[in-house]
């Protein structure tokens, strides 16, 4: 009887590098923004139809938790422009030296990172 191969990739032996993680945090935040969606439309939706329930959805949004999730939906979304920006840079066959691969990934979390805090600097003042 054969011995069993290890599913790939094996999680005992795996250290996660920054190009996986940023990958998975690239494909994370998509679904969140894809989710949000939703979010939106029915924000958008209640604001032409629905007086009191866009008051509700405001002062749920306004309220510290709804301030928190605005923060990480903003940040996804300053996060996978970033990323995408870095893809399509791919796609024209430049910057696959692995020194370049990872400033590319470090500069896409700074990017986002000081967008998101930028935009929230601006909103909030």
């Amino acid at each position: 009887m054969p011995r069993p191969r290890p599913v790939s990739p094996n999680m005992q032996n795996y250290r996660p590098q920054l190009t996986s993680v940023l990958s998975i945090g690239h494909r994370l935040s998509g679904v969140a923004l894809g989710i949000c969606a939703f979010g939106l439309a029915a924000w958008l939706a209640a604001g032409a139809f629905a007086p009191r329930a866009f008051d509700a959805m405001q002062a749920a949004a306004l309220s510290l938790p709804g301030r928190i999730v605005l923060f990480f939906v903003t940040l996804a979304l300053f996060y996978h422009l970033c990323n995408g920006i870095r893809h399509l840079v791919w796609d024209s066959v430049r910057a696959f030296e692995l020194r370049a691969i990872y400033a590319g990934g470090w500069a896409v979390v700074a990017a986002s990172l000081i967008l998101t805090v930028g935009f929230w600097l601006w909103g909030l003042a």
